[in-house]
């Protein structure tokens, strides 16, 4: 879990760094980054515990769901905290620092929301 969790740090850190800037382009590397954390996390924890096909099915159906919500509830913080900021401009068209460590602390939610509903879900399998 740690070695996604540092490969989902890098590759946020990476897309916004040498990532395309236009509107579509940026937000759907985004989405392509999200998409395998959270394959990676569902995949990760199916195949360390011999899961059957169900529980597979089941690992990645958790994963993509908490996924979503930790992602939804960045995007609520996010709107939350940038008001309080009093940055010149937006986030994105400043290089501030705080931009690059609120995209590593993104990347740390991503794989932290859709692991906590597999801890959850493997809570009641035992």
């Amino acid at each position: 879990m740690k070695a996604i969790t540092l490969l989902a740090v890098a590759a946020m850190l990476l897309v916004e760094t040498f990532g395309t800037k236009a509107s579509v382009g940026g937000s759907m590397s985004f989405m392509l980054v999200f998409v395998l954390v959270v394959l990676a996390v569902a995949i990760y924890e199916a195949w360390s515990h011999q899961r059957g096909a169900t529980g597979w099915i089941v690992n990645l159906f958790a994963s993509v769901l908490g996924g979503l919500v930790a992602v939804a509830l960045i995007g609520m913080g996010m709107e939350a905290l940038l008001p309080h900021l009093h940055l010149e401009g937006s986030l994105a068209s400043s290089q501030h620092p705080l931009k690059y460590v609120l995209v590593a602390a993104i990347a740390i939610c991503m794989v932290l929301g859709s692991w906590m509903p597999l801890w959850a879900v493997n809570r009641f399998r035992h």
